[in-house]
């Protein structure tokens, strides 16, 4: 008899694929995964539901959670819980919405007709709207659809476009695939609008494996973007329960706040309780790409002992993610056992959990990486669902001391045969990079994976710069971020203000994405991205031009740069002032500025830069005129001699000490 894996999860947010099961009634035997609980309660199962009784009950659970999409009955509660009671009806909690977040904003669509498909593709994008005479401003924008009640999930705008490719019975699916033989998916054509670029351009940096659209077939609620060097880059937030803390409603909570301010991409790190049911809520939730660490869930599955892991959980591990629309997995297959030598001398050893899983498992048995061994298998599972790999940086530097050693750069070299070996099967690769790297060495990573890794994308955590500031690592970090950017890298994992601490909240995620967000821009500018720099005249003649709600409506963060502003000049007024609190009324370089200008169109003069000269001329003039002889017999109020005579300079010294 035929036998599916699923679970109550999948069903309950109303999975089209598993729930097609039930409701035909084909299920006869049904595995409900480890992790499955009911009532909050976590215990293991392994249940087979035989019979049309069983199939009523899971129909009434799913309805049950089906008709739960009302106001969630937390709101107005203060204090969460530090773990979900009910991972079948998370207690969500709303976030401040999108206008509060960005005022004097609009969400737009633009609309373009793929030709192929006769589809219609609405692009998002964020509309600033500016005061007066100037005209909108429009930003990219990641924050997804907005009023919709988690309980519910996003709309599966994809839906169509994967349906009939499987109409088509297309032997593969991935964008490699589809642009290798000229064809520009939907995919592709919604990078392109989202980029301002030619859709051509982006089917053939997809094709040569130098950019990636992460975009699993089953992840339908996806809005596509792309990673590469030659487009805007990008931004990864981490998000992710632990053993200690969090649960599905904070994560899914971050998740909604990270992309509000500008995550391309969100990674579920959980390692705690309701891995599976975390990420199908995430999943559901979110227009973004979404990657996981496969290896994490899959140690969870043996109890966290990585002697007991096998090739078999892996591969399990890999397909159930897969089938929920996981975009991108992080596989640490580069970490080989000759190569964990390499890391004794190194002052903090292997700081990635991935990397340190494998690693162990390897010294245990000294056995190759079973990822390693089993590559090619990966691949047939990525190329099924168009999953795309993010090759993993196990053993990156975790200090300043341990960068660029021969552990590292090893491992990168490696990296670059598996890329080799995914394109060949026509699946999408990045490679991840350290790490903890000084500015003077960040270069050389730069340079040896484009050579190495033949210029598939890079993604890179930071680098952190300096390893001296706890509690400031999105600083340290940023700063490492914006070079490497500027250098070619095309996705910037972001640290939080706790990295190192504990595990980031909603404010530690805002933080962080904020920091990227400024080192993805400062690498735009660096790299002459055509339109980056128009965001930055736009602000910068606001800002002269002392527009302050402009200025606001402009900057990354609106809310926190008005409230700066406000801390000190609250008043209605204060918005129009031609002078901030910094400087005051009188001394404000930009409004001593505007009154030159002023005085040259007063006075006839063509611009500033003549009435300066004809300034200089005046002012040469009376200096002239002031000069006396140098014999000191008179003195004007001025004075023109660099020089004076000895007596003069002693006689003046006199009458200032009297």
């Amino acid at each position: 008899m035929a036998c599916i894996s699923a679970t109550l999860t999948s069903l309950v947010c109303k999975d089209i694929y598993a729930s097609d099961y039930i409701s035909r009634g084909d299920v006869h035997s049904m595995k409900l995964t480890r992790t499955t609980s009911f009532g909050g309660i976590d215990h293991l199962y392994n249940i087979s539901i035989v019979g049309t009784n069983d199939i009523r009950k899971l129909r009434n659970l799913a309805v049950k959670a089906t008709l739960a999409v009302g106001p969630s009955a937390g709101v107005g509660k203060g204090k969460r819980s530090q773990h979900t009671m009910d991972p079948l009806a998370p207690d969500f909690l709303p976030l401040p919405s999108f206008e509060q977040c960005f005022p004097n904003s609009t969400k737009e669509f633009r609309e373009n007709f793929h030709e192929p498909s006769g589809l219609v593709m609405h692009v998002p994008f964020r509309r600033i709207h500016l005061s007066g005479e100037e005209p909108y401003y429009d930003v990219y924008d990641t924050s997804g659809p907005q009023n919709i009640n988690p309980r519910i999930g996003l709309p599966k705008i994809r839906k169509e476009w994967i349906e009939l490719r499987e109409r088509r019975h297309d032997r593969r699916f991935t964008q490699m695939f589809y642009a290798k033989q000229g064809i520009i998916t939907e995919e592709m054509l919604f990078c392109a609008i989202r980029e301002n670029l030619n859709a051509e351009f982006v089917r053939s940096e997809v094709a040569r494996g130098r950019a990636i659209i992460p975009s699993n077939k089953k992840h339908l609620e996806l809005e596509p973007m792309i990673v590469g060097r030659n487009f805007l880059v990008k931004v990864n937030a981490n998000i992710g329960n632990s053993a200690v803390t969090s649960s599905i409603e904070e994560e899914v909570q971050k998740l909604q706040w990270a992309t509000m301010w500008g995550a391309d991409t969100i990674m579920d790190l959980s390692t705690g309780r309701h891995i599976h049911e975390t990420r199908e809520w995430v999943l559901r939730n979110s227009s973004v790409p979404v990657g996981t660490v496969p290896i994490y869930q899959a140690l969870e599955k043996v109890d966290g002992i990585a002697e007991k892991l096998t090739w078999e959980i892996f591969r399990e591990t890999l397909i159930e993610q897969a089938e929920q629309g996981v975009d991108y997995f992080t596989i640490h297959a580069g970490v080989l056992l000759r190569y964990i030598p390499l890391t004794a001398k190194r002052m903090t050893g292997i700081v990635s959990r991935g990397g340190s899983i494998h690693a162990k498992w390897c010294l245990t048995y000294h056995k190759e990486n079973f990822a390693y061994e089993h590559w090619d298998e990966i691949l047939e599972i990525c190329n099924q669902y168009d999953i795309s790999l993010s090759i993993g940086d196990g053993l990156r530097p975790g200090s300043i001391h341990d960068a660029n050693d021969a552990a590292q750069f090893a491992e990168l070299a490696t990296q670059g045969e598996l890329t080799r070996r995914a394109w060949e099967k026509d699946v999408q690769v990045m490679n991840e990079g350290p790490g903890h790297i000084p500015m003077h060495k960040i270069p050389e990573n730069m340079e040896k994976q484009l050579d190495w890794c033949n210029e598939a994308p890079f993604y890179t955590l930071g680098p952190l710069t300096t390893d001296i500031a706890p509690g400031y690592d999105h600083i340290t970090s940023a700063i490492g971020a914006a070079n490497i950017g500027a250098l070619g890298t095309a996705l910037l994992c972001y640290v939080t203000p706790k990295e190192h601490l504990g595990l980031p909240n909603r404010d530690d995620v805002k933080a962080g994405v904020i920091a990227y967000k400024i080192a993805a821009h400062a690498a735009d500018l660096a790299k002459q991205h055509p339109f980056a720099q128009a965001w930055d005249d736009a602000l910068s003649k606001a800002r002269f031009e002392f527009r302050w709600k402009d200025q606001f409506a402009l900057s990354l963060d609106p809310t926190t740069a008005q409230e700066f502003h406000d801390e000190t000049l609250p008043a209605e007024g204060a918005k129009v002032a031609h002078f901030c609190s910094m400087c005051g009324p009188k001394f404000c370089s930009m409004k001593i500025t505007e009154d030159v200008r002023k005085y040259a169109e007063e006075h006839g003069y063509g611009d500033a830069e003549e009435a300066i000269r004809h300034g200089m001329d005046s002012m040469s003039a009376e200096f002239l005129a002031a000069k006396k002889t140098v014999s000191g017999e008179q003195w004007g109020e001025i004075g023109g001699e660099i020089y004076v005579p000895q007596g003069h300079a002693n006689e003046e010294k006199s009458t200032l000490a009297s």
